[in-house]
């Protein structure tokens, strides 16, 4: 059994007020976790209006698999949201 997890910083120049980003995180945490059944949460940065910690984490027979499903995490990410992605961290375990 493999663990991959990974932490996304997103920037939502947009985003005046901590309501508007939690709209957008809101949103791309429900649409992850329904889409890839993984465990998706906000794990930081949650004072600062226009930047967005987003960490996940994923089971996985083998390294491959793990890499490849954050890989198609963070596309769909970048694919559903207009937020810009500043920095990936990934971890295999």
């Amino acid at each position: 059994m493999i663990i991959g997890s990974a932490e996304i910083k997103m920037h939502i120049p947009w985003s005046h007020s901590l309501k508007e980003k939690r709209m957008v995180v809101k949103s791309i945490l429900a649409k992850v976790q329904n889409k890839f059944n993984v465990s998706v949460a906000e794990t930081g940065e949650q004072d600062i209006h226009q930047i967005a910690l987003i960490g996940l984490a994923c089971v996985a027979p083998d390294g491959n698999t793990a890499q490849g499903i954050l890989d198609n995490i963070i596309s769909y990410i970048e694919s559903i949201t207009d937020a810009e992605v500043i920095d990936i961290q990934k971890e295999i375990i």
